[in-house]
């Protein structure tokens, strides 16, 4: 077996890979809720004939490719949740569930993790070692990677290593790239209530405007990645929602606010919540206001293991004749395949799916992202790769 050989096979499933994707498409299910995605990944598995378990997680599905002997196991893993955001794209394949949407491509990483356990079947089992297919639900905010751990994912057999793959439209068609250490920042949760105090709007002062001191409040917040944190580390405080008042001529009580904290240093990440909490105090005692403050730690920063890396780049280049992988910066987007990668050595890596028409070029969560679907067999050759050169001896990683 050759590596031009998984690139051919992979190509050949295009077609496939197209009428999964959309069907998904079409079908997308939000976190713990992939009932029918999970279903159809199943099935395709079980005819596959490898060992499969389901409900792992919640609706994670996890299939298994044992080799003639015993070895270490690699893990490849997709997830398969959609977005709570309606698909404002005009296509046959447009979702058909309203408020619903896949527009962060994970709909395209299940198709290409099914025709990577199609291609790596059809090729038997490894002469040695294990491959495991895990299928993730609830990526999106939900941390189906821990759920899916927590109900032992990494063992039975224990992984050794695990890889993943995700579609970017800032990359060309087919093109890849691969971050060195920090991948994906930390992506942390605050909430914070302004209290103020209600009135009429002709009488301002005598009332505590809860909108106003919130307008004050997000404004000093981003003087704590500007002028608070050392500027060398990369840090986002964004507040996504707001929500307050009654109608124009009363002064709201109250607001709630929701936002994100991305970083890529831990250490900046255990600075967040103090900082927040001394400029959210300050500025409501200086107007007059109480505030309640709730930052909720989630997903830590994705860290690539240096020699899973080497494996993604040396995979690339047994595949493809020219060099097709590029080194790139970290993404300030959250992803809870840290979870994994602090458990076992990981490699994150992107996929390039835009190309010359607009469509492809939107960002991912846009209400009308889609993405160039004749670079995933690109990502079923790469998967396949991964695992067979990380088997294969040269690929391990202590």
């Amino acid at each position: 077996m050759t590596y031009d050989h998984i690139l051919s096979l992979s190509q050949q499933l295009c077609s496939r890979l197209i009428s999964w994707r959309r069907d998904f498409h079409r079908h997308p299910e939000l976190g713990y809720r992939e009932m029918r995605t999970a279903a159809i990944v199943a099935e395709h598995l079980e005819r596959l004939g490898l060992e499969i378990i389901t409900q792992v997680g919640g609706t994670g599905v996890v299939g298994l490719l044992r080799g003639e002997r015993e070895g270490p196991t690699i893990a490849l893993r997709a997830d398969m949740d959609a977005l709570p955001i309606q698909d404002r794209k005009e296509a046959e394949y447009s979702s058909r569930n309203a408020g619903v949407a896949h527009l962060c491509g994970h709909d395209a990483h299940t198709s290409m993790l099914m025709g990577a356990a199609e291609l790596l079947t059809g090729l038997g089992k490894p002469q040695k070692g294990n491959i495991k297919f895990i299928f993730q639900p609830a990526e999106e905010g939900l941390a189906g990677a821990k759920a899916m751990m927590e109900d032992g994912v990494l063992e039975h057999p224990r992984v050794d290593a695990i890889a993943g793959i995700h579609v970017f439209p800032g990359l060309s068609t087919g093109s890849l790239g691969v971050a060195k250490g920090v991948a994906f920042a930390s992506a942390d949760s605050i909430e914070i209530d302004i209290i103020g105090k209600g009135g009429h709007a002709a009488r301002p002062h005598e009332a505590v405007d809860a909108i106003a001191v919130s307008a004050q409040v997000i404004t000093a917040l981003q003087n704590i990645p500007s002028r608070m944190i050392d500027p060398l580390e990369t840090s986002v405080i964004t507040i996504g929602r707001i929500e307050g008042g009654y109608m124009g001529a009363a002064i709201a009580p109250d607001v709630k606010m929701t936002g994100t904290v991305r970083t890529l240093s831990p250490a900046v990440r255990e600075q967040m919540p103090q900082l927040i909490e001394q400029v959210v105090r300050g500025v409501t005692e200086a107007f007059g206001a109480e505030y309640k403050l709730n930052y909720i730690k989630s997903y830590p920063a994705v860290i690539n293991d240096e020699a899973m890396v080497e494996r993604v780049t040396e995979a690339s280049d047994l595949l493809f004749a020219d060099k097709r992988w590029s080194y790139i910066k970290p993404s300030t987007g959250g992803e809870d395949f840290a979870f994994y990668a602090e458990a076992v050595p990981g490699a994150f890596f992107r996929l390039g799916t835009g190309n010359d028409e607009e469509r492809t070029r939107y960002p991912l969560h846009h209400p009308q992202f889609d993405l160039d679907e004749s670079a995933m067999p690109y990502g079923v050759a790469m998967l396949s790769a991964v695992a067979l050169h990380y088997l294969s001896g040269s690929g391990h990683t202590s």
